[in-house]
């Protein structure tokens, strides 16, 4: 009797050992839905979470806005969305979008391996009044091109005046724009493109991931162009209510995003190659040094307003010129 009362309490004590946090939620943006990218990836990192007795439902939205309103009014556990946008959430994290601060792939993967780093738990952990936010995962979208209607708005003076389509939720858009002389016309995730096509915005920044699901080819039509400065570093951000999850769950989660990061850079790189060539045009060396000259202000400005992370500010200088040694910015404080 004695012995199968100690059966019974040790499949019991490896039972709790075992135990699946059930019936957590969270939500997923993709422009595609489910059938998107960034909607799969997910749903690898959910069977993943299996493993971290963390039994995950994946809620899938084609509306950035209502994916978070849901997160928000408690529907989901967690939620994955645009780091521009999750950054009310975690400005460590957000920052690595910072305008112009991560103008290329080399320079993006040293971010958000760096952001992910497990000596940087802490600043992934943030406290809105009562609620604790955790950032458990960073991916890569791509970097935002600028997309014109008309190739000849290949130059700072020729887009004075000019309508761009903005995210009205990122004030750094709002504010390069003003200082650039153009007319913000503000979006969302949801609009800006259909903005763009149908011409109630002459300019707008997206990755290649965006050209084909936001047919961004009705927009460009035969006169327009894709100019391939860097403009911004598009990133996915995980936030979660660590309550509701494992102990150990943030960083086993960070750890899966870290593992899987040469793949989602050789993903990315592979859309952007099917970008067709006849759209790409390139800015001359003098227009690109004005350029990040503003970007730089702006960012900046952002920063001591307390919309960037400083912390992340100077990490991203120093990626840039290690980079490119011979950046005019390597020689200047600000940053």
């Amino acid at each position: 009797m004695n012995k199968a009362i100690l059966a019974v309490g040790a499949m019991l004590m490896l039972g709790g050992s075992m135990q699946v946090n059930a019936d957590t939620k969270i939500c997923v943006f993709d422009l595609l839905g489910k059938s998107g990218e960034a909607y799969k990836a997910m749903e690898e990192w959910a069977l993943a979470a299996k493993t971290w007795r963390s039994d995950i439902t994946l809620l899938g939205y084609q509306n950035e806005a209502q994916a978070q309103n849901d997160f928000e009014q408690g529907k989901c556990d967690g939620v994955y969305m645009t780091s521009m946008r999750a950054r009310s959430y975690n400005k460590f994290a957000g920052s690595v979008d910072a305008i112009g601060a991560v103008p290329s792939y080399a320079i993006a993967q040293k971010a958000i391996s760096f952001a992910l780093d497990k000596r940087n738990q802490r600043r992934l952990t943030s406290s809105i009044g009562n609620q604790v936010y955790e950032v458990v995962g960073i991916s890569q979208i791509g970097l935002a091109y600028i997309f014109v209607k008309d190739k000849k708005m290949d130059t700072i003076e020729h887009i004075k005046g000019k309508k761009f389509a903005v995210l009205g939720y990122d004030e750094a858009q709002k504010i390069v724009v003003k200082s650039l002389g153009g007319q913000a016309v503000l979006s969302d995730i949801s609009d800006i493109a259909k903005k763009f096509n149908n011409g109630q915005a002459d300019i707008m920044a997206a990755p290649a991931y965006a050209y084909k699901p936001l047919e961004l080819f009705k927009g460009l039509g035969n006169d327009g162009a894709i100019i391939t400065f860097p403009a911004v570093n598009m990133t996915m951000d995980l936030i979660i209510r660590p309550e509701k999850f494992s102990s150990n769950f943030g960083q086993n989660s960070r750890n899966w995003f870290l593992n899987r990061l040469n793949n989602n850079f050789a993903l990315i790189q592979r859309i952007e190659a099917e970008l067709p060539a006849k759209y790409k045009m390139n800015l001359s060396n003098e227009d690109k040094m004005r350029y990040q000259q503003i970007l730089r202000e702006a960012r900046i400005g952002l920063t001591k307003r307390g919309i960037y992370d400083a912390s992340m500010m100077s990490v991203l200088k120093r990626a840039r010129c290690t980079v490119e040694r011979t950046n005019f910015e390597c020689s200047l404080g600000g940053e």
